[in-house]
């Protein structure tokens, strides 16, 4: 978390330099190239570094329970951040998305800061529904939906406020928001946006799926319309909802991006809300 925190200070850092460099700034409202900066270099160094000690905590944590580690709210919020860094990571090799360190950075320090306080548990042996290999593949989906659906969700939000400044600047006032111009446009990051939603939507429905199966093996039933499962359930209406919406013209832009940010916020009342205060046959929070 140390490590996210100074990494997470050299994104802003950089950030704020974009802001105050004037060659930044474009009249026709289209990003201006520029080349990385210190600052970005080194919180992207340090972001290697922090997962680097993060899968090492994950994986010790596994050899400690002698399992995969994510039976319980605290070791799924430990295997999801690991997991959001390291496609935020890997997705570099193909696109270009450094500008969401910030946000990433602060994701991650913010749900392991409350995971910690709030959701540590010891490790405990599995309760008899959760000893199955079906743990393996449904958790693993499942986070790597949520990582996916991270870096959707925060280009959505870059979407709205370059949306906001290309709108003024249309409109012959002044931007605002002044390192926006050195970053992609609001058509580019709604594209993206919508790429990563649609990989998150895969393996958030491949999580659906196993999560059905599994639960026939468990409790003799592919649905029972617990808490879990509808909640489960919504964020896919949801992601599906905003795929179909960025699919049809009428529905590009910001009405599109709104809808990726309130299917975000469904994935995480799913997994804060939803786990500590509805009681089901999904309540493995341990706490």
């Amino acid at each position: 978390m140390i490590v996210y925190s100074i990494a997470f200070v050299f994104y802003a850092v950089d950030l704020a330099n974009r802001s105050g460099d004037p060659v930044a700034a474009s009249a026709a409202g289209t990003p201006v190239k520029q080349p990385r900066s210190r600052s970005l270099r080194i919180g992207f160094s340090l972001t290697v570094l922090g997962f680097v000690l993060h899968l090492a905590a994950t994986i010790l944590r596994g050899i400690g329970a002698e399992r995969v580690p994510w039976a319980n709210m605290y070791e799924f919020a430990l295997t999801a951040t690991c997991a959001i860094v390291l496609i935020f990571l890997l997705v570099q090799f193909f696109v270009d998305l450094r500008f969401l360190g910030t946000l990433v950075t602060g994701l991650t320090v913010l749900f392991l800061g409350i995971s910690k306080i709030n959701f540590y548990v010891p490790i405990v042996p599995l309760p008899p529904a959760l000893d199955s290999y079906w743990l393996v593949i449904h958790i693993l989906v499942a986070v790597l939906a949520v990582a996916f659906l991270t870096l959707s969700f925060g280009l959505s939000l870059l979407q709205l406020l370059q949306t906001r400044r290309e709108g003024r600047i249309a409109a012959g006032e002044p931007g605002g928001l002044r390192f926006l111009n050195s970053l992609p446009g609001a058509v580019r990051l709604e594209d993206l946006s919508y790429r990563m939603a649609i990989i998150g939507f895969v393996f958030w429905t491949f999580t659906l799926i196993a999560g059905s199966i599994w639960a026939e093996a468990a409790w003799s039933r592919y649905w029972g319309w617990d808490t879990k499962e509808v909640w489960t359930f919504v964020i896919w209406v949801l992601y599906a909802g905003f795929i179909h919406a960025r699919a049809t013209r009428g529905w590009r832009g910001t009405r599109s991006a709104w809808l990726s940010i309130i299917a975000y916020t469904a994935v995480i009342f799913n997994f804060t809300i939803v786990n500590v205060f509805f009681k089901g046959l999904h309540a493995y929070s341990g706490l």
